[in-house]
């Protein structure tokens, strides 16, 4: 297995500390609204990492945190707390916002076959593990106490950037007016491990208490101290988007070696960004999309996948409705392939050069998955191996093997039962396809629409669906 990592800026061949099993951070997210698509092909390759290694023979250990508390608006200690400023927006009370929003991003993730970790770490039930982190730090002389907050100072950590590559002295302390800084903060770089309930914060909701006095924790000591308590204190995997490299990653890197004086990380998995007309996706832009705007659209949302799979992690994606339709029609595609296969269910003995074409797909594939997640071959590759002439039993197979990895549910493809007025309607409009009469074709298209079910016209038939 070959895998782009961050901290080296080149592809290394990964081997796990304790091989064969493999510990995994994904950074989850922070519950004060709807998750995004944006945030779902992040989601999607980290899924698409760990299935990968799963199939390679891996025993992956897979921790994500919820963050629901200490997220301010700023990343660099600036604004308020994202979970505070969310409940003001919906009237609900922190706690009622954070399990909405949680219970919103499941039932996302679950939509496009993601898998769940086997930990989930809420920031709210490790305020002890935090604070423990944290006295580490003070005893090690890492941190620096104002009025307001508790900070790590990055000036000490002589390796702070190596991840980002910026230097110290590259960032200076810009103010803009409308923009509140702490006046006894000493670095630009150095960030809140505990903000006191004073001046900006005195009305915080969520607060414990601490050596520091009562308050909450900062954002990026969470995910140093519940990868550290599940994982250990060097983890083979942190994965996350591009957008926590300068920032969040850098800092849990300073904090947790500064802590233990080993390596955090050997392994930084990153995913660049989903944008729209060039501008990435984001909440504060408000130029998002849900899974609710895709059921608008009549896009399956595992056609989302089947497009986040068209495209490497590591690069940039432009989403269009018009690509996402074009994802539907080849997901669509492709399930009616399967539905042919499971009719002829042929098998036969296979002749040696029928057995070579097997495995040859079978390690052409597994070549491009280890080769830093190459999904756009490994896409092509299971369309060569639907149009290849290998037997139909043998080809669903591999095809259900490939899905492993690929996660698209082909395993699950039946025929829809349809009702029998529904299949008469279908039929006659087969017949005025057949005859050219487009316009009775769309009539009766529309008419089997306000009866509850959809038509998705593909290469080898019309599938129908309900919609």
């Amino acid at each position: 297995m070959k895998l782009y990592n961050t901290l080296t800026k080149k592809i290394e061949d990964f081997n796990p500390l304790n091989p064969p099993f493999v510990t995994y951070y994904t950074c989850g997210p922070t519950v004060y609204d709807y998750t995004h698509i944006g945030h779902m092909r992040t989601f999607t390759n980290n899924d698409l990492l760990k299935r990968t290694l799963t199939f390679l023979g891996y025993k992956v250990k897979h921790v994500m945190n919820i963050t629901d508390v200490g997220h301010l608006t700023g990343d660099d200690d600036t604004g308020v707390d994202k979970l505070e400023k969310g409940a003001k927006k919906t009237g609900k009370t922190v706690w009622d916002l954070a399990k909405f929003y949680t219970e919103f991003f499941f039932k996302t993730t679950d939509a496009l076959n993601i898998l769940r970790p086997d930990i989930i770490a809420k920031a709210t039930d490790h305020i002890p593990e935090m604070v423990q982190l944290i006295k580490k730090l003070q005893e090690k002389d890492f941190i620096y106490e104002t009025k307001e907050a508790v900070y790590f100072n990055t000036a000490k950590f002589k390796d702070y950037g190596k991840l980002s590559g910026q230097k110290l002295t590259d960032k200076k302390i810009k103010a803009r007016a409308d923009v509140y800084l702490d006046p006894e903060k000493k670095n630009a770089t150095d960030f809140a491990l505990w903000f006191k309930r004073v001046g900006r914060f005195a009305a915080h909701t969520m607060h414990w208490n601490s050596p520091w006095g009562d308050g909450f924790p900062g954002w990026h000591i969470e995910c140093s101290a519940m990868s550290m308590k599940y994982l250990g204190e060097t983890i083979d995997i942190h994965a996350g988007g591009v957008d926590h490299i300068a920032v969040h990653h850098e800092n849990e890197i300073a904090q947790s070696e500064g802590a233990t004086g080993k390596p955090f990380v050997r392994f930084w998995f990153h995913n660049n960004f989903l944008t729209i007309a060039g501008q990435k996706m984001s909440k504060s832009l408000g130029n998002f999309f849900t899974i609710e705007d895709l059921n608008k659209h009549r896009i399956e949302p595992l056609a989302l996948r089947y497009l986040f799979l068209q495209s490497h992690y590591r690069q940039v994606l432009n989403f269009t409705w018009d690509s996402a339709k074009a994802a539907e029609e080849g997901y669509n595609k492709l399930k009616a392939y399967v539905r042919t296969l499971q009719k002829q269910t042929q098998r036969t003995t296979l002749s040696a050069e029928k057995l070579k074409k097997l495995e040859d797909l079978r390690q052409r594939f597994i070549a491009a998955i280890s080769n830093d997640l190459q999904t756009t071959d490994a896409v092509a590759i299971t369309w060569e191996l639907v149009k290849s002439s290998i037997p139909s039993g043998d080809k669903l197979d591999l095809l259900f093997e490939f899905d492993q990895v690929l996660g698209l549910k082909l395993n699950e493809v039946r025929e829809e039962k349809i009702p029998e007025e529904i299949a008469i309607l279908k039929k006659q409009r087969d017949e005025a396809r057949k005859q050219k009469n487009f316009k009775k074709s769309d009539e009766i298209r529309k008419e089997i629409e306000t009866k509850g079910f959809v038509l998705d016209d593909t290469e080898t038939e019309t599938v129908i669906k309900k919609a």
